[in-house]
């Protein structure tokens, strides 16, 4: 039995966060997208807790950030192992800190803008087949015992380190294995740790310990002795076995209502797209835990590709605006590899030698404010920065702060307060142009673009005007331009005019 054919604009397969921040995007957009999701209901039960700053910047730019924040436990200071710990509290952002929360907390916020916004997320959908022509791409999935057939123009794999958008497309995905036998559990404890985050390792193995914030916490541990196949669920004695010899201290856990044995993989495909279908989040990219950097760069991926499929299918972008989802994010892919890789290999060490080395490093990072800067930018995500032409400004590519606005349109009577920051300018989806006297020039694209200036004319944009991507990094910048100038730079990034 065949079911009816459905169509649609764009076609993701996978409702986690990445595919849902996506199709949330997609639909505020007035895209039409369908969701397709193996799992049958939501899960409750999943491994990733730690939303960093520039991910929180994006859920602003959505309008999600408060209300996620208030279902978590923010931390200042994330601690990797032994002394070696990432100082958040000074970043240059409206969020200085990294959020402990479930993942199937974001995934709900996102989920319910999605749906709200006219995304259809279709649940115990099996992608089995795709094929791909120059007009579109087709996926059959089983659904309900029957094979469905999805028919869009665009589609996304966001299905996950097994990604059967992957395998159908024939790419590869090249890595290895960094540990196996990873236990993997949600607790409750007799007795509270002294830290928030409480982390450990040493000859006998590694853990790591994070709250929730509501009794749960979430323990991650490895036994350097004991190997055991991924689909043998580890005892709660187990556990409390490891953390004891990691952690000197197992704090009486008990009530396991999850647990799970996983193995830890470095791996990315080569390529983010092939032809009308591009991968995003873990179907792309896997990494080691360390520095719960995992689902932020998933989301981060689907910010980066979202205004892009938005200009394609309005025909207001070439086809080589996708081509940059590639060259943008598979670096950043391949450097959260690198550092994760790092610190989960340092936290593992084996040798005298190299705990020595870990141990100064920990120390040097203390006493270097460039270091701990940097590594605080990079694990936050704020430090991200994507390619900008030869001779371009030096703002161009790099993420943009939260800047203070004024002079947007006055908000109809009984509508929403004006915007009085980007990233509040951002939640309408379009790109933002702040400058001083522009609004004139950019008057063609009311359609697509939002006018703005400093509200500190005499500070350090006074004479720079900067338009900013919908994703919220610097398209493009300069030093009082003229008319001509920013009209050849709106309709190199915005199309021609209505």
């Amino acid at each position: 039995m065949t079911a009816k054919q459905t169509v649609t604009d764009v076609l993701i397969v996978g409702a986690g966060p990445t595919g849902l921040l996506l199709a949330g995007d997609l639909a505020a957009a007035g895209i039409g997208v369908t969701v397709l999701e193996k799992r049958g209901t939501e899960s409750n039960l999943t491994r990733a807790f730690a939303v960093h700053a520039r991910s929180l910047e994006l859920l602003d730019a959505r309008g999600l950030a408060d209300d996620l924040i208030a279902t978590g436990r923010p931390l200042t200071t994330l601690k990797i192992f032994d002394k070696f710990r990432v100082d958040l509290g000074e970043l240059p952002s409206r969020f200085p800190f990294v959020l402990i929360t479930p993942q199937y907390r974001t995934e709900q916020l996102l989920h319910d803008r999605a749906v709200e916004a006219g995304a259809t997320v279709l649940r115990g959908a099996e992608v089995v087949g795709l094929r791909q022509d120059a007009e579109g791409v087709t996926v059959e999935a089983v659904q309900n015992g029957a094979v469905t057939t999805h028919r869009a123009r665009y589609a996304v794999g966001a299905d996950g380190v097994h990604s059967a958008v992957r395998d159908l497309l024939g790419i590869p995905f090249p890595g290895e294995s960094v540990v196996n036998s990873v236990l993997l559990a949600d607790v409750r404890l007799e007795r509270e740790p002294d830290e928030a985050v409480t982390v450990g390792a040493n000859e006998h193995g590694f853990a790591f310990l994070v709250p929730f914030g509501d009794g749960w916490y979430r323990i991650i541990a490895w036994d350097r002795t004991e190997e055991r196949p991924d689909d043998t669920p580890p005892s709660l004695d187990r556990i409390a076995a490891v953390a004891l010899g990691a952690l000197g201290e197992d704090y009486g856990l008990h009530d396991a209502r999850w647990s799970s044995t996983f193995h830890s993989d470095e791996r990315q495909v080569p390529n983010y797209r092939s032809g009308r279908v591009f991968l995003a989040g873990d179907a792309a990219h896997c990494h080691s835990p360390a520095g719960g950097q995992g689902m932020n760069t998933g989301l981060q991926d689907a910010a980066n590709l979202s205004w892009k499929l938005v200009a394609a299918l309005r025909g207001q972008a070439t086809d080589a605006l996708l081509d940059t989802y590639q060259t943008e994010r598979h670096p950043v892919g391949k450097a959260v590899l690198r550092s994760s890789g790092a610190l989960i290999r340092l936290a593992l060490a084996q040798s005298a030698a190299t705990r020595a080395l870990r141990g100064a490093l920990a120390s040097l990072a203390d006493h270097l404010d460039v270091v701990a800067e940097r590594g605080a930018r990079t694990v936050s995500g704020i430090g991200i920065a994507y390619p900008a032409p030869k001779d371009s400004h030096p703002l161009v590519g790099k993420r943009v702060p939260d800047l203070r606005l004024t002079g947007l349109e006055p908000p109809r009577e009984g509508g929403p307060a004006a915007p009085e920051r980007l990233y509040e300018a951002l939640r309408a989806g379009r790109f933002v142009l702040v400058g001083n006297d522009e609004q004139a020039a950019a008057a063609p694209w009311a359609d697509r673009l939002t006018t703005a200036a400093p509200a500190d004319p005499h500070g350090k944009l006074r004479d720079t005007v900067l338009l900013i991507r919908p994703d919220g990094h610097a398209a493009w910048a300069a030093v009082d331009p003229g008319a001509g100038e920013l009209r050849a730079a709106l309709t190199d990034w915005l199309g021609q005019p209505a």
